[in-house]
């Protein structure tokens, strides 16, 4: 399929998945859309059970057999929602590829790294054994890997986390992906290696030019290296806008609790964060009206009744959001976008400057 430029990379309408469960109907994706621009990344945000990850994959089609999806999904323009599992071969790892949350669980404990990194790219690419390996060093050099013919020869345990997750990557980019999703990359990983990782997806991003979508809980994450962040919450997107627009004018209740709680410098020591009270909702029997009106603290008897439909702001086109009663405030200052197109961190996701000569993992064993 030769690639057109003009077209989204992705462009999913309408997408709604289900799980069949012994209590009933799991309603894990309820009606997203969205389109991805080659060269971007969007940020999906939300608590555990918001419906983020379930989303990635059932864009990729790495849902269980017991899954139901219906709208659609577009790839560069073509259509694979109903495609199947060996037709789907074709495009992953070679057309869009992710990155996982555990790579402990991700990657074969019995395979040294080579053979790990090589079987992806014998299975898209045909080249030679010397070919593959070659191949293999050079990735391991991009994702910041040091003595790359030495950790070729290791095996997943023999190596750290962070270690883990660079080889995680490796594999992700062997055969040139358009799109790549990074499901919570950093889970598991200490503060100082979580910015690492993170820096590194984005430095990659930028230089091939990928299509990203980072799935995440922290809002503070995705604001310093998303375009745009699409909020959800039980299944749905709630709030959805440019990076820098939804920090100026954040307008979901929901998301304006997710930003409350994200740490701040100036905080004073033992300071307690604002936490969102209550428990997100069952999807298997999703409540009427808006999912969070039991948790809103602005909700009226309309939300308990009717639920918000994804409207687009007055004020910005690019700014949508599903609230009968919008709230509309600045929460934190808005991080711009450089010049190169690579999107600043925030302040409080820098390493720490005394994190010692061992900080980062690179060169653990």
């Amino acid at each position: 399929m030769s690639e057109n430029l003009n077209v989204p990379v992705l462009e999913v309408n309408n997408l709604v998945t289900q799980f069949s469960s012994e209590r009933g109907t799991v309603n894990a994706v309820r009606g997203v859309s969205l389109t991805l621009e080659r060269g971007r990344t969007l940020g999906v945000v939300g608590e555990s059970g918001s419906g983020k990850s379930v989303l990635s994959r059932s864009i990729m089609g790495l849902v269980p057999s017991n899954a139901i999806r219906t709208g659609s999904v577009r790839f560069q323009g073509e259509e694979i929602l109903n495609l199947d599992s060996s037709a789907l071969r074709h495009y992953w790892g070679e057309k869009m590829s992710m990155v996982f949350q555990d790579p402990m669980t991700a990657l074969n404990p019995v395979l040294r790294i080579e053979r790990q990194i090589t079987e992806s790219l014998h299975e898209h690419i045909d080249m030679t054994k010397a070919q593959a390996r070659d191949t293999a060093l050079a990735l391991l050099t991009s994702v910041g890997i040091p003595e790359p013919a030495r950790r070729l020869r290791q095996y997943p345990h023999e190596m750290s986390g962070g270690m883990r997750q660079r080889i995680m990557i490796a594999i992700a980019l062997a055969c040139g992906p358009r799109l790549l999703f990074a499901d919570e990359p950093t889970t598991a990983l200490d503060v100082t290696v979580q910015a690492q990782i993170l820096d590194l997806l984005q430095e990659l991003q930028v230089d091939r030019q990928m299509a990203m979508i980072l799935v995440t809980h922290d809002l503070g994450v995705v604001a310093g290296r998303a375009h745009d962040i699409a909020v959800m919450y039980a299944g749905r997107i709630v709030e959805k806008a440019p990076a820098a627009r939804l920090f100026e004018a954040v307008r979901h209740p929901y998301t304006e609790a997710l930003l409350r709680s994200i740490p701040k410098l100036e905080m004073a020591k033992h300071t307690r964060l604002d936490a969102i009270g209550g428990r997100p909702p069952d999807l298997v029997n999703v409540p009427r009206g808006c999912s969070f009106a039991a948790r809103c603290p602005y909700a009226q008897e309309l939300c308990h009744t009717q639920e918000p439909v994804l409207r687009v702001d007055a004020d910005d086109p690019d700014h949508s959001f599903a609230c009968h009663f919008p709230v509309a405030e600045t929460v934190v200052a808005a991080p711009a976008i450089k010049v190169d197109g690579r999107p600043p961190r925030l302040d409080n996701d820098s390493p720490t400057p005394d994190a010692g000569p061992h900080a980062d993992d690179r060169g653990a064993h």
